[in-house]
C-alpha cells in the first residue's frame, strides 16, 4: 500500500512510527549502558594495576634503603678483605721468621764457634 504525496499520515501510522522510535531508543540506550558498563569494567582493570602515590614512595624507599644496605655491607666486606690481606703479610713474616731465625741462629754460633776455637 502507497501513500499519495502530500497525503497525511492516519494516527495508526504516527502511533507505529512513535512506538517504533521508542524502541530504537530504547535499544540504543541498552547499547550505550552496555558499552558504559564495559568502559568502566577495563576502567576498573587499569586502576587495579596502577601504582598509587603512596606505594611508589613506598617502594623508592625501600629501594634506597636496600642500596644503602649494600653499600654498607660492601665497605665491610671491604674492610675485612683489607684485614685480611694485613694479617695474610703478618703471617707470612712470622713464617719466615720461624724458620730464618733458628738457621741464623745456628750460622752465627758456628762462626763464633770458628772464631772461638784457635
Amino acid at each position: 500500500m502507497s501513500i499519495p504525496p502530500g497525503a497525511e499520515p492516519t494516527l495508526w501510522e504516527l502511533h507505529r512510527a512513535v512506538v517504533q522510535l521508542r524502541e530504537d531508543q530504547r535499544d540504543d540506550l541498552a547499547q550505550l549502558r552496555d558499552d558504559l558498563r564495559g568502559d568502566i569494567a577495563a576502567l576498573a582493570n587499569r586502576l587495579n594495576e596502577v601504582v598509587t602515590v603512596d606505594v611508589y614512595r613506598a617502594d623508592q624507599r625501600n629501594l634506597v634503603q636496600r642500596i644503602d644496605s649494600l653499600e654498607r655491607e660492601l665497605e665491610e666486606m671491604k674492610r675485612e678483605r683489607s684485614q685480611d690481606r694485613e694479617q695474610a703479610t703478618t703471617n707470612r713474616r712470622l713464617v719466615v721468621s720461624a724458620f730464618v731465625a733458628p738457621v741464623l741462629l745456628t750460622v752465627l754460633q758456628l762462626v763464633l764457634a770458628a772464631r772461638g776455637s784457635p
